[in-house]
């Protein structure tokens, strides 16, 4: 399997890979996959949910407390670009009401957990004002939320939920996570009882986290069967690790593995974690973007004062205090990543400090995506973006997916529109590439015309079939066979799909293929070729350093000319990128440009592979813009198959006054 996924990095994409299935799925993955399956075959727009991958976040979110008062013991935020460099926003003031959401009036301990759907956030807090005695709270509070800023909330007060916690004298510290063999998410948090010593316990969330379920059970008891406080658990390669506080007995912090979280088993690592000799607790554990490194963190609270330790195992630890700098004294809190959808969305409610600099702009949409179409829809007033759905091995999506924006820069999932593996489409089943999309204003209203390529269920090379509809988001109807199942140069595929409306001559075109680029008229039906008008118009010369045709052509008109834009290279390159010509027809020739490079890789900014695009002019305006993909940094090297980690990204497209394109100013 090895072999197989480093192959798939050299070789062309002419050549078609068979995907292949991994060894080991996991049980609840199968079930919701099962479910998927399902509804598909009873409905024609089937909901695949949208992944949010680790690739999406550009930032991190420092929930937080500042201190022990009743107007410092609320929920606050702060944000790094870095995870380095925090900015308190709101002027380090709470961002949530702690007189709204408590029992006491006051929280602490703030933790977030991003859930399973990519969407929902939980966070638990625990119900207490210091003021009122470190023995005072009997309670924590459940919250949760779709967009960080509204927040529910859920008062779990211990001795009015269950029977028999007369002697309970303190609830701290409560956290959340996923546990799979349960499919349930985890509230786990501690107790003390009488002159007992706190003991970890746990209990199920219900389903829309408002309360929870069953009676508190153990967690975590230390071999000594003394104190242990403010749990955090990670998990890494199959092992859940316990970061937990001594108390009473040494005040520092260490860790218990196990890899089952409500097995009893636990192995505990007796050496303390903290690497300093002053008090410390809440330990709060996250991951670094795109890095195989983790930060320990915890509040050395004698001192008012943070610190910050970096690992790659869980086990060893050294002190980053230099490289790490804050604007605010935070008080027990926990990290998470964050999209530049949701780094936005806080910083338009509680402004963005300065200091973080831009919020990144690329990629628009979430996962992972390739060789994207773009469309303005007069019917809706939207734009749209339809692309190849990747990540799979071998390029071997089955499905595509359709996103809408009203501006082209916030996007919202749509779901699936065409899916090859189910009833949608009969003739194709596999390798869903390169669509295209058109729409045409009949005596009826709109429709939709859908172009792309599939692996036929009799085997052979690509095709491209045709699926029709009503709207942008379907449903859509396949035509049930291709109309492109043979190449006009007698090689390469069948691929890269493009339609064109001609505005001067309202007749509309259909342009295709990978080693070659064809072009032909569509019949008034849109679902068939003019063949007579089959025309090839391969632009000739060149290398792979300037315009060297590969594939996926692309034609818009501008001001009396028609201009043809091309991919360079093979899309699992660094050096992928696009290059255009001109012509005064539709069907050429086509003039290769004197400077025909539109986009090319800047490794500066680490962006790789730009290019398989599609082009859009605004409604009314002169305004232009490029949407293409470009392979993400982190899958930049060929081991990891940098040619199936693809992302879309937009940017302007302008013109000199002569008409001849500017070369793209990338941006992140």
């Amino acid at each position: 399997m090895i072999f197989l996924s480093f192959l798939n990095c050299f070789v062309p994409r002419y050549v078609i890979h068979k995907p292949y299935l991994c060894e080991k799925v996991n049980r609840t993955y199968m079930k919701h996959k099962f479910l998927s399956l399902l509804l598909s075959l009873f409905v024609l727009f089937p909901s695949y949910a949208e992944k949010v991958e680790e690739k999406d976040y550009v930032a991190y979110l420092f929930t937080y407390f500042t201190g022990n008062h009743i107007s410092q013991e609320a929920v606050c935020y702060g944000v790094s670009m870095d995870g380095y460099t925090y900015w308190a926003l709101n002027n380090n003031k709470p961002v949530i009401d702690s007189k709204v959401i408590s029992s006491t009036g006051g929280v602490r301990d703030p933790h977030i957990l991003r859930c399973q759907d990519g969407k929902t956030f939980y966070m638990v807090v625990t119900d207490m004002v210091s003021d009122n005695g470190w023995d005072s709270n009997r309670a924590m509070v459940l919250l949760k939320s779709t967009d960080l800023v509204n927040w529910s909330h859920s008062v779990i007060n211990m001795q009015k939920r269950y029977d028999g916690q007369e002697k309970l004298k303190r609830v701290w510290a409560p956290q959340t996570i996923f546990d799979p063999e349960a499919d349930k998410y985890m509230v786990y948090w501690s107790m003390k009882y009488g002159d007992g010593p706190d003991v970890i316990y746990y209990a199920y969330a219900n389903s829309d986290f408002t309360d929870l379920e069953g009676e508190p059970k153990p967690l975590f008891i230390p071999a000594d069967k003394k104190s242990c406080i403010d749990g955090d658990i990670v998990y890494k390669d199959g092992v859940y690790h316990l970061f937990y506080k001594t108390e009473g007995h040494g005040n520092g912090i260490r860790v218990a593995t196990t890899s089952s979280l409500t097995s009893g088993k636990w192995k505990e690592n007796m050496e303390y974690k903290q690497q300093t000799k002053d008090a410390v607790e809440g330990a709060g554990t996250f991951k670094l973007i795109g890095e195989d490194k983790y930060i320990l963190m915890y509040d050395v609270y004698m001192k008012g004062a943070y610190q910050f330790t970096e690992t790659t195992d869980l086990e060893n630890f050294k002190v980053i205090d230099h490289e790490v700098k804050m604007n605010f004294h935070p008080r027990h809190g926990t990290i998470i990543p964050i999209t530049r959808e949701e780094l936005k969305r806080i910083t338009d409610k509680w402004g963005k400090p300065a200091e973080i600099g831009e919020i990144p702009s690329n990629p628009v949409l979430p996962g992972f995506h390739a060789d994207p179409e773009i469309m303005y829809s007069n019917k809706t007033g939207k734009y749209y973006i339809y692309s190849t759905t990747d990540g799979q091995p071998g390029w071997g999506g089955w499905y595509f997916t359709v996103y809408s924006s009203d501006d082209m820069k916030d996007w919202t999932y749509e779901g699936v529109m065409l899916d090859l593996k189910s009833d949608q489409v009969s003739w194709a089943n596999g390798n869903a590439w390169a669509p295209c999309i058109e729409e045409k204003k009949t005596k009826d209203g709109y429709k939709y015309y859908f172009y792309y390529s599939g692996n036929p269920v009799n085997g052979g090379g690509k095709e491209i079939g045709v699926a029709v509809a009503d709207d942008p988001v379907g449903p859509f109807t396949d035509l049930g066979h291709s109309i492109i199942n043979e190449s006009p140069v007698g090689g390469g595929q069948q691929i890269d799909v493009d339609v064109f409306t001609d505005p001067v001559s309202k007749k509309t075109y259909l342009y295709w293929g990978n080693g070659y680029m064809a072009g032909a008229e569509l019949n008034k039906d849109m679902v068939s070729l003019k063949k007579k008008t089959v025309t090839v118009m391969t632009p000739k010369g060149g290398t792979l350093q300037d315009y060297a045709y590969r594939e996926a052509p692309y034609v818009f008109y501008r001001n009396g000319v028609y201009y043809f834009l091309w991919s360079v290279d093979d899309t699992g390159s660094a050096n992928y990128h696009v290059a255009y010509g001109t012509s005064d027809s539709p069907l050429g020739p086509i003039k290769v440009a004197a400077d025909p490079i539109v986009t090319i890789q800047n490794p500066e900014k680490e962006i790789y592979g730009p290019a398989h695009n599609s082009v859009i002019c605004k409604p009314g305006t002169d305004e232009w813009y490029i949407v293409y993909h470009r392979i993400n940094k982190h899958y930049i090297e060929k081991e990891k198959s940098p040619g199936t980690h693809r992302e879309v990204c937009i940017d302007r497209l302008e013109f000199n006054e002569d008409g001849t394109i500017k070369r793209v100013n990338l941006s992140l």
